[in-house]
C-alpha cells in the first residue's frame, strides 16, 4: 500500500562511465511552460527502515532500467559516497510531504557503468536522457546539490573499482 506522503529522506545517484560522462534524465513535466528539469537519478525511501543502498538500487532500476541490485553485474559499482545534503523542499513539491515538513535529507551515491550501456526510461517519470561530460552535466542540472555531487566525481571515482 503506497504511503500517503513521501518520506523526506532520498537518494541521489550519479551514473557515469570511466570517461566521466554522466547520465542526466529529464523529468516528465505536466506544465508545458515549465523549464526542462535535467537531473541524476533521485528518489525517496519507501520506508524509514529501507537502507540507503537499497533505495539507490531500486530507484536506478525504476528510472533507468539499469540493475545494480545485490547479485547483479553492476552491484559492485554502486558506491555510497558518504555525502549527505539537507535542502529546503521546493514549494511546488511540498504537498507530497507530511504537513510541516520543509527539508529533505539526500544521500549521494555513484554508479559506474560501461560506455554504451542501454538506458530504458520510465515514461511516467522521465522523457529523455543524455550523456554529457561531467562538467557540462553539472551545468545542465537544475538542482544545486546534484550539480555539486557531479563535480565531486574526479575526487570520488578514482577510489572505486573500475567498470569494464
Amino acid at each position: 500500500m503506497p504511503l500517503p506522503f513521501k518520506i523526506p529522506q532520498s537518494v541521489l545517484v550519479v551514473i557515469y562511465t570511466t570517461a566521466w560522462d554522466v547520465l542526466l534524465i529529464r523529468r516528465t513535466e505536466v506544465d508545458p511552460e515549465a523549464p526542462a528539469f535535467w537531473q541524476s537519478v533521485t528518489g525517496s525511501k519507501d520506508t524509514l527502515e529501507e537502507p540507503w543502498a537499497q533505495t539507490a538500487a531500486r530507484e536506478v532500476l525504476e528510472e533507468t532500467g539499469l540493475d545494480c541490485t545485490p547479485g547483479s553485474a553492476l552491484a559492485p559499482h554502486l558506491h555510497d559516497w558518504g555525502l549527505e545534503n539537507v535542502y529546503t523542499i521546493y514549494p511546488r513539491w511540498l504537498h507530497r510531504y507530511p504537513p510541516g515538513v520543509t527539508h529533505n535529507t539526500e544521500r549521494v551515491f555513484g554508479l559506474e557503468v560501461p560506455a554504451g550501456v542501454a538506458v530504458t526510461l520510465n515514461p511516467r517519470e522521465h522523457t529523455h536522457y543524455q550523456w554529457l561530460p561531467y562538467d557540462a552535466a553539472a551545468d545542465a542540472c537544475f538542482s544545486p546539490s546534484n550539480a555539486e555531487a557531479i563535480l565531486q566525481l574526479p575526487l570520488l571515482a578514482p577510489r572505486q573499482t573500475r567498470c569494464q
